[in-house]
């Protein structure tokens, strides 16, 4: 059987391959797209999402939610994204969203559904903290939250900060207290998906399909990594969906997290305990390495299964 999954994203550059890698895998049953403010504003992200569920030809439904964190202000990051959030990559204009807010309507999801939901967390954690905030008891029919999100280590929007747990760490300090197993892909793993232009031209290599090369395309605009050396541009997003769809490609440690909430320079960094030394909970699993051949091969081919 699939996987129940709600996958909330704000499309950017690498949540539009995960986008189209959640479509494109049977191991997943994607019963929404619920959409947020981050990588760039939600006006954005929002005809993003729904442009790259129109052009799998899907009928996924995609739901706007929040454009700006708990608390504070929004800050986007164009640099890697564009302005556009895809790289002025020009997409075909997709169906219009579904009516309904996001927070509510993955409530009325956990509520109806049969069996327990994935909850799938590539962007700011907003619209997921306002669901569970709002209707606690909803916790218990989570499955797990699976999270592309913090560093254990060095940040990339502060040195202390992954963009996502920066963006909104009220919304992140929610969902690891709400009880539920917490998956976190970290910096430290998707650096080692590091996509390089060789990766992107094996991939357009593997057919002709409107989605296979929109992924290239996009991909193709992002920037080296200065952070990485300048090697390729770590493809972050994916390594979330792609860890339920085939965990043997990652190793995996349990571990107790939680996240800086002062109003200091540390402000979103995920206190990651790998070695237990704080003796705290173990309320969450970091993925903590990946074969890297392996992820690429899986997107690659699950993207050319779509028109």
């Amino acid at each position: 059987m699939p996987i129940q999954v709600i996958l909330d994203c704000d499309p950017g550059t690498d949540d539009a391959l995960a986008v189209l890698l959640a479509l494109a895998s049977p191991e997943l049953n994607v019963l929404a797209v619920t959409v947020a403010g981050g990588n760039v504003g939600l006006t954005h992200t929002l005809r993003n999402a729904r442009a790259l569920v129109s052009l799998t030809g899907r009928d996924t439904p995609v739901y706007a939610g929040a454009d700006r964190p708990l608390l504070g202000a929004f800050v986007s990051e164009t640099g890697v994204h564009g302005q556009d959030g895809i790289g002025g990559v020009v997409l075909p204009e997709g169906a219009p969203p579904a009516p309904g807010l996001a927070a509510d309507v993955i409530r009325r999801i956990l509520r109806d559904s049969v069996e327990p939901v994935t909850l799938i967390g590539i962007g700011p954690a907003t619209n997921l903290a306002l669901a569970l905030t709002t209707e606690p008891a909803l916790a218990e029919r989570v499955a797990q939250i699976v999270l592309m999100s913090g560093a254990w280590a060095e940040g990339n929007v502060t040195p202390a900060a992954e963009f996502n747990a920066w963006s909104d760490p009220e919304a992140l300090a929610v969902l690891l207290a709400c009880g539920r197993p917490v998956v976190f892909a970290t910096l430290e793993l998707t650096a080692q998906a590091l996509v390089t232009q060789a990766v992107i031209a094996g991939w357009r290599g593997l057919g002709a399909g409107r989605c296979l090369q929109a992924a290239c395309d996009i991909q193709a605009t992002v920037p080296a990594s200065r952070r990485l050396g300048g090697a390729g541009a770590p493809l972050h997003d994916p390594c979330a969906v792609a860890w339920l769809i085939q965990p043997e490609l990652f190793t995996a440690r349990p571990c107790s997290a939680r996240v800086d909430l002062g109003p200091g320079p540390g402000r979103g960094r995920t206190l990651i305990d790998r070695w237990n030394r704080t003796g705290d909970k173990l309320n969450a699993v970091v993925l903590e390495t990946l074969d890297a051949p392996g992820f690429f091969d899986l997107i690659g081919g699950r993207l050319a299964l779509l028109p």
